[in-house]
């Protein structure tokens, strides 16, 4: 019996805390409203410039046949190119304020008064900044196909020996037999190079009026043109090519209050990968440096709510003025941009009765 009694009251306890748990919640009272203190968070856009060297395939022959070494090894060199500096503002989550501003007569022009002045935020907002991908792509293709001087292909005289049955017995009697066989890298690289030579003679020719043909006005120019064209074509083929695309990336920084110095790597840069994360330590970093001004300190919503404890009975509005800093962007000991910038976190909190009455 006394288990049964024990097995009823368990159920009847069950029940009454289901039915607690499904009883809604009383609805938010009328004129509540959550609003966000301002943040400050630096966007810096950047681009480098990315130089991708491919070596001509005739490169180790540069010395021999035009006197001049070249570079025999491909290579990718970055460089930064431009930085700009974008402040958004967007509401601290950890500074969320509520507030009733109903049956109150001036406490929602007050508020509305605040927020147009960007000194609180009454809702979370976003910056929309655009995403892009790291990188142009570069095609990988033979760049120098089709640049070459004559064929791909010569002919050879081989010399080979047959034996022939004389009176005098078994004699070798040579042959001479014919074959087509692919040109060396070193015999393609000769051909080209006296194929430069020989623009250059055509050039001088030309230009010194030492040629049968006659050259006047428009195809004077358009010759020499050509001329140069074909130059610069076949020496690529020795000192190689320089292809240039730009790297385009976005950093976010946001200052955090309560430091002493405000030193932050923004991002970082490798001459072989380009621009970086600040989490990638194989770059130099690129540090962001706020300098506020002397005197300048941040407090929190609890200091500004202790600072005005006894000096008004009823509703504070709190808001955040941004203190002014010194913006510097430094690559080692050179500065790359210095502006000055409100930063909203490390300026101070400070209140106002909401339904005082604020003058125009």
């Amino acid at each position: 019996m006394k288990k049964i009694v024990i097995t009823i009251l368990t159920v009847l306890l069950f029940c009454g805390s289901n039915a607690m748990a499904q009883t809604p919640v009383s609805s938010t009272p009328d004129g509540l409203v959550i609003y966000s203190l301002p943040k400050t968070s630096i966007n810096l856009v950047v681009e480098a410039k990315k130089e991708t060297f491919i070596a001509g395939p005739y490169a180790q022959y540069a010395q021999k046949y035009l006197g001049t070494a070249a570079k025999t090894e491909n290579a990718v060199t970055y460089s930064m190119s431009s930085i700009q500096f974008h402040p958004y503002i967007e509401a601290d989550p950890s500074s969320r304020i509520a507030i009733n501003l109903s049956g109150k007569k001036n406490a929602t022009a007050n508020f509305l008064q605040f927020c147009s002045q960007g000194l609180i935020i009454a809702s979370d907002s976003y910056t929309g900044k655009p995403e892009a991908w790291r990188f142009p792509s570069i095609a990988t293709g033979d760049q120098f196909a089709g640049k070459g001087v004559g064929g791909n292909l010569t002919s050879t005289t081989t010399t080979l020996y047959k034996s022939v049955m004389t009176e005098s017995g078994f004699q070798r009697v040579p042959v001479e037999q014919k074959q087509v066989v692919e040109k060396s890298t070193e015999k393609k690289a000769e051909e080209v190079a006296a194929s430069i030579f020989n623009l250059r003679r055509k050039r001088t020719e030309i230009i010194t009026g030492d040629t049968d043909a006659i050259f006047n006005g428009e195809a004077l120019g358009a010759a020499i043109e050509e001329i140069n064209r074909l130059e610069q074509e076949y020496l690529s083929l020795f000192f190689g090519i320089t292809e240039t695309s730009i790297q385009k990336m976005s950093f976010d920084v946001v200052p955090q209050a309560g430091n002493d110095k405000h030193i932050y790597v923004a991002f970082r840069i490798s001459e072989t990968q380009g621009l970086l994360p600040a989490s990638n330590i194989s770059g130099r970093p690129i540090i962001l440096e706020l300098i506020l001004d002397e005197g300048a300190k941040s407090t929190t919503v609890q200091q500004a709510a202790a600072a005005s404890a006894g000096r008004s009975k009823g509703q504070m509005i709190y808001y955040r003025v941004p203190a002014t800093v010194i913006a510097r962007i430094l690559d080692g000991q050179q500065t790359l941009l210095q502006t000055r910038v409100p930063v909203y976190q490390l300026g101070a909190v400070h209140s106002f009765p909401i339904e005082t009455l604020i003058s125009n």
